[in-house]
């Protein structure tokens, strides 16, 4: 398994990058995205939790989270369920100080969105938005295709880096082969 990480952009390169529409539409959206599947789902809509554990993070996601060398961040990794069908990959990266306060709850989340809570609080700021097109040597979509029956060629992902309470976190958003099927049928 290859550990190499993908090459993020800015939304203005994105702009270039990725040809298809529908999936730039979801890229590109600054609003909740949680809400904007719940509403997609015209059904159930659901957080599955993968895994919840301390980690060390991609080198990249140190970087922006400000981490030093071999600190490890609480990693979150979920997938947001279309009636039943993974459209989703989510990876949230909290470092220990951010898990202080106000904000120390975020590690007892369990299926509850973490887009609802963000994008509730009036004092939550996005910072750092980049993009990225995966390919099956990243990690990020090994682990966004891992419980997946099919491999696709390429996927594409986002990242924010938010300030919540005060203190940073970062989300990926890796989204699924479905969220492009849903969106052609």
């Amino acid at each position: 398994m290859s550990v190499f990480d993908a090459r993020w952009m800015p939304q203005s390169q994105l702009r270039y990058a990725c040809a298809d529409r529908s999936l730039y539409s979801w890229l590109s959206d600054n609003s909740s995205l949680t809400q904007r599947l719940i509403e997609h789902c015209s059904g159930k809509f659901e957080v599955r939790v993968r895994d919840q554990r301390w980690k060390a993070p991609l080198l990249s996601e140190s970087r922006l989270l400000g981490l030093r060398a071999g600190e490890y961040a609480m990693v979150r990794e979920v997938e947001l369920l279309c009636n039943g069908i993974p459209h989703v990959y989510a990876r949230t990266l909290i470092p220990k100080s951010s898990l202080t306060g106000r904000a120390s709850h975020l590690q007892g989340l369990g299926s509850k969105p973490l887009g609802a809570l963000l994008f509730s609080d009036p004092t939550t700021r996005r910072s750092a938005i980049e993009y990225a097109r995966l390919l099956a040597g990243h990690r990020l979509y090994q682990w966004a295709m891992s419980s997946m029956r099919e491999m696709e060629s390429e996927l594409w992902g986002r990242r924010t880096l938010f300030c919540y309470a005060g203190k940073p976190l970062l989300v990926n958003e890796i989204f699924l082969p479905a969220i492009s099927e849903h969106q052609q049928r």
